[in-house]
């Protein structure tokens, strides 16, 4: 039995907690022995946001490339910013030192929640494995020197995708409401993510029939996402009149309808037109007139643009490989190898789908589809690789285990595994 490999031989807890100790010792020092032995590059979105901060500190004006006030970016990373730049007395010192250390300490949290998640899902094993993984995935380490949204971003992501956890198992309106206030600090910092409460209550109700009590909690989180995002919304309405739940950004949308990203394609004449009716004349045309190659890019080719290399960071210099043992080109197929154990793993979770780990493959397929609608980069690929490696994590180690020879007695009747029918996420730890 599949749940019989994953989770016989567990480790002892005092074994696992200096594994997991010794793990978090290595991630710290590869954070910050990368901070302090390279030269980082600042990135043009970066430049954009210490301007931005710089007037909201200065003036009061928030707004992004502009002096008026706009809500072309949500105000989750801004804000964070702005709180560093005023410990860091921007005025007299650089900033930036201080917001790429503050991001070490959100990255290990980050790790923390990782081997949590994995844990609850796939017993203790499995937390060790994507522990160790995440420790030295390259891009986690990477992106602790750029001063963009990713570092925060996964933060608040693993945070909501475990207390979402919580919330199914413990079924009360207070973690429910818990759980939809990370959702709005989220929303606040990446917008993209709040059509996640769709598909993950969607799911629910499917897995376990309870109309009642999933809407009951369904409408819990929307209250407690409603109230975290209301000042930013009646923001927007005093300020700007309009009701803006998240940005008005339209350029990723738009910069999306270039398949290949190839911006000079000339399909539509640009002049005098706003970025939305660029956008909506480029997909009428594409698709009736190069039909194929918009679907392609719609598809296989958004998805490979996507998820095909590994976040690098803003750039740094010199090149700092995480894992010295191997060759810097090697780097990279370690990141495919990860995509595509998750990509295999999709199809064991959908034998046996009702279990709290779905929750997981649910989220890889929803934001998979919703990266479609915009520009890819591969920086995007970065806040659901946690979940790919936890998910690679509890099939890899299942199918390792299953290749094992089992004693019959080492196996306690209480454990879950990916196999069981109806798991439950507080099942006994071994």
């Amino acid at each position: 039995m599949l749940n019989r490999a994953v989770r016989s031989h567990l480790p002892k807890p005092r074994l696992a907690i200096i594994l997991s100790v010794l793990i978090f010792v290595l991630a710290a020092f590869l954070r910050i022995d990368f901070l302090t032995s390279v030269n980082h590059k600042v990135s043009h979105d970066s430049i954009y946001y210490d301007e931005m901060v710089r007037q909201l500190l200065e003036t009061g004006i928030y707004a992004y490339k502009d002096t008026e006030p706009n809500a072309q970016v949500t105000p989750g990373y801004p804000l964070f910013m702005a709180a560093i730049y005023k410990l860091a007395d921007y005025q007299h010192h650089d900033p930036f030192p201080a917001i790429r250390y503050a991001q070490v300490v959100m990255s290990l949290l980050t790790l923390w929640l990782i081997y949590a998640i994995a844990k609850r899902l796939g017993g203790r094993t499995v937390g060790i494995v994507a522990l160790l993984i995440g420790a030295i995935y390259p891009p986690f380490v990477w992106s602790n020197g750029s001063i963009l949204t990713e570092t925060l971003a996964t933060l608040f992501f693993m945070a909501y995708v475990y207390l979402q956890l919580i919330v199914f198992e413990k079924k009360t309106s207070a973690y429910a409401l818990l759980g939809g206030a990370v959702m709005g600090l989220l929303v606040l910092i990446r917008p993209e993510f709040l059509i996640l409460l769709f598909p993950i209550y969607a799911f629910h109700y499917f897995w376990k029939k309870e109309k009642r009590t999933t809407l009951k909690l369904f409408l819990f989180t929307v209250i407690g996402t409603a109230v975290v995002l209301s000042p930013w919304v009646v923001r927007n309405i005093i300020t700007l009149n309009e009701f803006v739940v998240a940005s008005t950004q339209v350029n990723p949308f738009q910069a999306g309808t270039y398949p290949d990203k190839n911006y000079d394609d000339g399909l539509v004449d640009r002049r005098g037109k706003t970025q939305m009716e660029i956008a909506k004349e480029r997909l009428k045309i594409g698709f009736t007139e190069h039909t194929w190659e918009f679907v392609k890019w719609y598809t296989y080719g958004k998805l490979k643009h996507t998820y095909s290399k590994m976040y690098f960071g803003s750039g740094h210099e010199p090149l700092y490989p995480v894992i010295p043992i191997l060759p810097w080109s090697w780097l990279n197929w370690l990141h495919r190898g990860l995509v595509f154990s998750a990509f295999v793993s999709l199809f064991v979770f959908a034998r046996k789908w009702r279990q709290p780990a779905v929750i997981l493959a649910i989220i890889l397929v929803t934001m998979s589809l919703v990266r479609l609608v915009f520009v890819p980069e591969y920086r995007y690929n970065y806040t659901v690789m946690p979940f790919m490696i936890i998910v690679a994590s509890i099939v890899g180690v299942a199918m390792i285990r299953k290749c094992l020879p089992v004693k019959q007695h080492t196996v306690l009747s209480t454990e879950r595994s990916v196999n069981d029918a109806s798991p439950s996420p507080s099942s006994p730890q071994s």
